[in-house]
């Protein structure tokens, strides 16, 4: 019999499907050089279905296996252009096979987590995670938190920007700080993150740290990046405090302004004086990072801390780093456990203070 190769629904598994072949009852039946072509036509049909998907990306290749990512907030967040850029590394320098992304929106990355607690025991899922996420489950008082999950890699650490429209009457941080503590609700703040993300946070602590009571800061949360830009440039908000990745395009055409960043140091890439430079003594990170589902082998943890530990050392990645403004924070195993725990205790006791909690 000839073999007909049908795809099943699933798309990586080609059965060989049995070709009636019908003779005509008055006909001899076939020389043997046809059955010798029926035969070398069947082997063909074989040879292609092992060569299209018998040796299924992942099956048995560590390092060719198929991936699923989870982003937990809308394309062009600081979520989404992180873990982008880490499947981008792990694809080009053939560390892994092709990721899946998936873009899970929802109750500022709380609809992800449990979905990703969900999934206890899938081996081939990730999530890119941060502060972000840490201070929304408090606030939307999720049971999917960080602990339940299983700890990979902290990836990146990113500073703060104090962004204002081209026009603005801000030229420095003092202009900012002053009128600010003259009148607090007349400053509108806007942010990318919930109550408890790190655009929340910042301004928090900041008024904290200037004299403003917290409670009193006119705070306005955005959907991520995009939208805060879109407010920035339209003048909704007199003031905008995010990290910087999203941004780049409105600084570098001049209508964005960043009056000054809150890490330790100053940029390459933006010519801002830090907080401290400004006199306000605050310094101020947010960081992201990957987790997995509960459940998993230890074997399997073990291959995805090595995997993103390789990641960490391509020249693609170490691009990224420097393209996005991104500090190089990389912390696996117990360090990274230790910080989770650490910055849980910190998200709480600020909205505990705010009354958030």
């Amino acid at each position: 019999m000839l073999a007909r190769i049908e795809r099943d629904a699933c798309h990586d598994h080609f059965p060989l499907v049995p070709l009636e072949v019908r003779m005509h009852p008055s006909r001899p039946a076939p020389a043997p050089r046809w059955r010798v072509l029926v035969a070398l036509l069947t082997a063909l049909a074989v040879a292609v279905v092992a060569s299209g998907c018998g040796v299924t990306r992942g099956s048995d290749d560590p390092n060719n296996r198929r991936l699923r990512m989870m982003i937990p907030n809308s394309p062009g967040g600081g979520y989404d252009l992180t873990g982008r850029a880490a499947a981008k590394a792990l694809e080009d320098n053939e560390l892994t096979g092709r990721f899946e992304i998936t873009n899970v929106l929802g109750a500022s990355g709380t609809v992800a987590m449990q979905r990703l607690l969900n999934e206890e025991g899938a081996d081939d899922l990730v999530m890119v995670m941060g502060l972000g996420v840490v201070g929304a489950v408090y606030t939307n008082k999720s049971e999917a938190t960080p602990r339940e999950m299983t700890p990979i890699a902290r990836l990146v650490e990113e500073q703060e920007g104090i962004l204002v429209p081209a026009d603005s009457p801000f030229k420095t941080v003092d202009d900012l700080v002053e009128a600010w503590q003259a009148d607090p609700g007349s400053i509108s703040v806007g942010g990318g993150s919930s109550a408890g993300g790190p655009d929340h946070l910042f301004p928090m602590q900041l008024a904290a740290e200037v004299g403003i009571d917290p409670k009193d800061v006119n705070y306005i949360s955005y959907d991520g990046g995009g939208p805060l830009t879109t407010a920035l440039l339209g003048e909704k908000v007199d003031v905008g405090m995010s990290g910087l990745g999203e941004f780049e395009g409105q600084i570098e055409d001049g209508s964005l302004r960043v009056l000054a960043v809150s890490g330790d140091e100053r940029l390459d890439s933006v010519d801002a004086p830090t907080l401290t430079e400004a006199g306000v003594d605050l310094v101020f990170t947010n960081w992201r990072g990957v987790l997995a589902p509960p459940g998993i082998s230890d074997e399997q943890r073990a291959y995805l801390v090595d995997l993103f530990t390789d990641m960490h050392d391509t020249a693609e990645w170490q691009e990224a780093l420097e393209a996005n403004g991104w500090s190089d924070n990389f912390a696996t195993g117990e360090e990274f456990e230790d910080f989770l725990v650490e910055q849980d205790t910190r998200v709480a006791d600020t909205l505990e203070e705010l009354g958030l909690t």
